[in-house]
């Protein structure tokens, strides 16, 4: 009887565990690598870009590329909420922010200057 007892207790720590490591990432650690974001409706067209996002410690830094891979700008600044990250850059002269939000583990939604509608995937 004890040894299927321990049998059990063992079981279900071991369920605890894959349960725990199964929770979706958040925050920094969702975000940080390379993204493909499409901008649609802007005045210079639809835009491709990827920003490519370095963690350190519990922040983020960002890297703005055009779709060849090209380095356009840094970050000045980049704001990380559990499943929210915002990206602020110069382009073209002009501040520019874009807010991105988790839709599933490899895609993201968002908006540029609260205005154009943004669609990014995950680049592995």
């Amino acid at each position: 009887m004890k040894k299927i007892n321990s049998i059990a207790i063992g079981f279900l720590f071991l369920l605890l565990a894959v349960g725990a490591n199964a929770q979706s990432k958040t925050g920094a650690d969702f975000f940080a690598g390379k993204w493909k974001v499409l901008i649609i409706g802007t005045p210079y067209g639809d835009l491709k870009r990827i920003y490519v996002l370095e963690k350190n410690d519990n922040t983020l830094t960002g890297i703005v590329q055009d779709s060849t891979g090209k380095e356009i700008t840094k970050c000045s600044k980049v704001e990380v909420k559990d499943n929210e990250v915002t990206l602020y850059y110069q382009a073209m002269g002009n501040d520019v922010s874009i807010t991105l939000i988790k839709k599933d583990d490899d895609h993201v939604t968002g908006s540029v200057l609260g205005q154009f509608d943004a669609s990014g995937v995950r680049i592995k």
